[in-house]
């Protein structure tokens, strides 16, 4: 990891241009995109994208601030996120069961 990494609690999965998804885990991973592989260098949320994102990296905007102004750049593009299904729960009656035997 890099010295100024900056996790996401919640990575999000984004459907490229091309078809394939891709899933950004930090701030630093969402602005090497925007820099090196955005398809449209252009756009109000992109610019801003960019900026937050810079400033999250310097620690000067909150990384969800960050999370989300990337988010509304990738839905600018055409880059829909990709919603991962729910976890699943654990199952209660089972842990019940085992308490009762």
């Amino acid at each position: 990891m890099l010295l100024n990494e900056i996790p996401w609690t919640i990575p999000l999965t984004v459907r490229l241009s091309n078809g394939l998804t891709h899933t950004f885990a930090s701030v630093y991973e969402a602005l090497d995109f925007l820099e090196n592989e955005w398809p449209l260098r252009k756009g109000e949320r992109y610019e801003r994208a960019v900026r937050t994102c810079r400033r999250a990296l310097n620690r000067m905007t909150p990384a969800a601030v960050a999370r989300e102004a990337f988010i509304a750049a990738c839905l600018e593009a055409g880059m829909p996120l990709v919603m991962a299904p729910p976890a699943r729960e654990p199952q209660g009656d089972t842990v019940k069961a085992a308490h009762t035997a």
